[in-house]
């Protein structure tokens, strides 16, 4: 288990702080389906934009794209999903769940211990139908990973970008699969959201850049806070490879129930671009001018999911510790990452006090995501602002009217620095920036 939390901690938090609800939950919700409420919604957000700055924004060799989530349905024939993308699946004679057979420890169903069926495969692709007739001739899926959109661009993005190769192309996009037994709070759901990387390269070059990517995706998780003894690289055996897959490492987190994969890294070869190829008879090949020479690129693809990730970044960063004989709970997430950068936060709802605050709260919010809350006592106030993961309480008093200064209060060591109103995001924009809290912890006298 990652440190000491459990998931009903996990689950109970984002359902008490605004993080994630059950969806439908008026009608009785609906299995594996998932609500991100106002601060879920802002950390998926910031961790998909820090995957987009750090793979895209800051490079000059990945392209970003979004491509649509129905295409061709021979675009799945091609490439090996309609024959290869299954589990097997057994079901319970007595209570009639299905499992995937990867599941069982035993013959017996893990529920009612019931008599299991054979396994047959089950294609975790959603099948649907575009047009008002719905006949084979109209059949169509939801896209299962956002790769294949990638690849069918990749003549698109040679001829706009005109570098050469190696060359990405990243997608941040949803993918649907009808998985047999989705569970684990948001870890396996059948509606989730891809980040992917399609890296071509020169045949030779794979096992450089293969090995550059698996090293680069594992260091991300940890410049934004992972713990690096709560993540770990798994190699996969040659009896799991995928079947496009030349090698594949999964970067696994150490989750509540426990090492689970967190994103996956593989070298795919030339599988994809020869299958597409072949299907829709244009060529794929890339002409290299320093060698003169046409070839089929070889593609690394490291592929995470947004769900799993915002999951680890929760986990990794939630931490109980008793304050003067009271059980404090925060979520230390990364600067970049947090929900919340700046919460206001007047001492009461004195009529005397809201109309600066109100003020300060309109300057703050046009340069950091802010958040005004003047319901309950400040100390509770604290609490809640803890849980959120929110880095900076800016607290007006009764002495602010007075002396035109703020109270600033910083979540992970509690200290607070007093500060003129009109340097004040100056000052916070410098904390954000990594100038350390240098002040004494005096929490105690304000928060009462």
């Amino acid at each position: 288990m990652s440190g000491n939390v459990s998931m009903e901690k996990i689950v109970s938090l984002c359902k008490r702080r605004g993080f994630v609800f059950p969806s439908s939950e008026i009608y009785g919700g609906l299995a594996s389906c998932w609500d991100y409420g106002p601060f879920g919604v802002e950390l998926k957000r910031n961790i998909k934009d820090a995957w987009w700055r750090t793979i895209v924004q800051e490079r000059d060799d990945v392209l970003g794209l979004e491509t649509s989530i129905m295409m061709h349905p021979k675009i799945w024939e091609a490439s090996g999903h309609i024959d290869s993308f299954t589990d097997p699946l057994v079901e319970c004679k007595s209570c009639h769940l299905r499992w995937r057979t990867e599941e069982l420890r035993d013959e017996k169903c893990p529920k009612c211990g019931g008599e299991l069926t054979e396994p047959r495969m089950f294609n975790l692709m959603f099948r649907t139908f575009m047009g008002p007739v719905e006949d084979e001739a109209s059949t169509i899926y939801l896209r299962p990973e956002t790769a294949q959109g990638m690849f069918v661009n990749f003549e698109n993005a040679v001829t706009i970008s005109r570098k050469k190769l190696p060359l990405g192309i990243a997608q941040i996009g949803k993918s649907f699969r009808n998985e047999i037994t989705p569970g684990n709070f948001v870890f396996r759901t059948r509606e989730f959201e891809h980040m992917e990387v399609e890296y071509f390269v020169k045949p030779g070059d794979d096992k450089h850049w293969f090995d550059y990517w698996v090293k680069e995706r594992f260091n991300w998780y940890i410049d934004l806070g992972i713990k690096k003894e709560n993540l770990r690289l798994r190699q996969h055996g040659r009896d799991e490879l995928a079947h496009y897959a030349k090698d594949c490492y999964d970067i696994e987190y150490l989750f509540p129930m426990g090492w689970a994969e967190l994103e996956g890294i593989a070298n795919r070869g030339d599988y994809d671009l020869t299958q597409h190829a072949k299907f829709s008879g244009k060529d794929l090949s890339f002409y290299d001018n320093d060698s003169g020479q046409h070839y089929i690129p070889y593609i690394i693809e490291p592929s995470a999911g947004v769900e799993r990730s915002f999951l680890a970044f929760l986990i990794d960063s939630y931490r109980e510790e008793v304050v003067e004989g009271e059980k404090r709970v925060v979520l230390s997430l990364h600067p970049s990452l947090t929900p919340i950068k700046v919460a206001v936060l007047p001492l009461s709802r004195n009529e005397k006090l809201t109309p600066l605050a109100k003020e300060i709260y309109g300057q703050l919010r046009s340069s950091f995501t802010t958040y005004y809350d003047d319901s309950q006592s400040i100390g509770r106030r604290y609490r809640r602002q803890d849980e959120i993961g929110s880095l900076f309480c800016v607290t007006i008093d009764f002495e602010s009217l007075e002396d035109h200064q703020v109270t600033i209060r910083d979540r992970d060591s509690l200290a607070q620095i007093r500060v003129p109103i009109e340097e004040l995001e100056k000052t916070l924009r410098a904390k954000l920036s990594g100038e350390p809290f240098d002040a004494s912890p005096l929490w105690a006298t304000r928060q009462k």
